[in-house]
């Protein structure tokens, strides 16, 4: 049998190296790796599926089950996470200092389906207790206007959302026009601090808020092409596996303190203080070892109308990959 042919479109992460440089050989497939900004790979990804497998944005893949739309397959594979107490930005001098002062305030972010945004929002309704329909939502790019939602959305009864096509999240907080703004990327003002983070110290917010929910949010997952599983169903695996392979080796190297094979000051001391707080996989796959991620996202989702419905978790992967040989 010839070896497939596939093209996997991600970002240039440490964790996925690797692959790309073939140190790390999915099973029976011949793998191209394309870096590109996550941004592009995902337009381009949702538009046209101009490859095989590619990083998708989290939200965006959830919602298009949620429709029925079943063209790609989700791998249990999640590329990037990040804590997001730290995308909560507001003017420099502004009178807002917590997440309990943003009760009746406008808040803007970059998309409603964005995957960053379902999470400050569900931090918002389940850590601050302020309900969606207390906040003026406003939608617009973060620093380039034009920005519009790529999937369809049903925003819950009673919530406004005003959509900016000619301003940016950036200018709108600058003129004093929202109140705050949440955003995977920062506005950018930040970088001469006419706009700050809410937090002051955001690391500390975000690990007791982990330390209370157990969840590590994930941002972006790994999808297949429906027709390229329906021809191969066994690339799903094999995948999975090789992602997994060249994690392990990421990890491995970041404990080597014979060499800095990261541009960063007391590495190891950064791996260990991790491990304690997640454990020796601080980065883990699959879905038992997030399912308390999984299922809190997936409830935001629904209740923020991301998603048309609830979906369950186990909805998300094929079987194939829900479960693995033990021996």
């Amino acid at each position: 049998m010839t070896a497939p042919a596939l093209t996997l479109a991600i970002g240039p992460y440490d964790h996925v190296r690797d692959l790309a440089t073939g140190a790390v050989r999915p099973n029976g497939i011949d793998l191209h790796v394309v870096h590109l900004p996550v941004e592009e790979v995902f337009y381009r990804f949702i538009h046209f599926r101009e490859w095989h497998v590619s990083e998708m944005s989290f939200a965006k893949y959830v919602a298009m089950i949620s429709q029925g739309d079943r063209s790609l397959v989700g791998l249990p594979v999640f590329p990037s996470r990040v804590f997001r107490h730290s995308s909560m930005y507001v003017r420099k001098g502004s009178a807002i200092q917590s997440l309990a002062q943003l009760r009746g305030k406008r808040i803007g972010v970059p998309e409603w389906a964005q995957t960053a945004s379902v999470y400050t929002r569900g931090i918002l309704v389940h850590q601050a207790g302020i309900p969606l329909t207390e906040v003026e939502w406003h939608q617009a790019g973060v620093n380039e206007a034009g920005r519009r939602e790529k999937v369809d959305i049903k925003l819950p009864p009673g919530v406004k959302l005003v959509r900016h096509e000619d301003r940016t999240l950036n200018d709108l907080l600058l003129a004093g026009d929202l109140d705050a703004a949440f955003s995977a990327r920062p506005p950018a003002a930040l970088a001469n601090g006419e706009i700050v983070r809410l937090f002051d110290n955001p690391r500390a917010e975000e690990e007791a808020w982990y330390r209370a929910t157990g969840i590590f949010p994930i941002m972006h997952v790994v999808c297949l092409r429906r027709d390229v599983f329906d021809a191969h169903p066994w690339v799903a695996t094999n995948l999975v596996e090789a992602f997994e392979a060249a994690k392990r080796a990421s990890l491995a190297r970041l404990t080597d303190i014979a060499a800095s094979h990261v541009p960063l000051p007391w590495l190891l001391d950064q791996v260990q203080n991790a491990k304690i707080m997640f454990g020796d996989d601080f980065w883990p796959y699959g879905i038992e070892p997030n399912r308390r991620t999984l299922e809190a996202f997936v409830q935001y989702a629904a209740e923020q109308g991301v998603t048309q419905r609830r979906v369950a978790v186990e909805e998300l992967f094929p079987r194939e990959v829900q479960s693995r040989v033990r021996v």
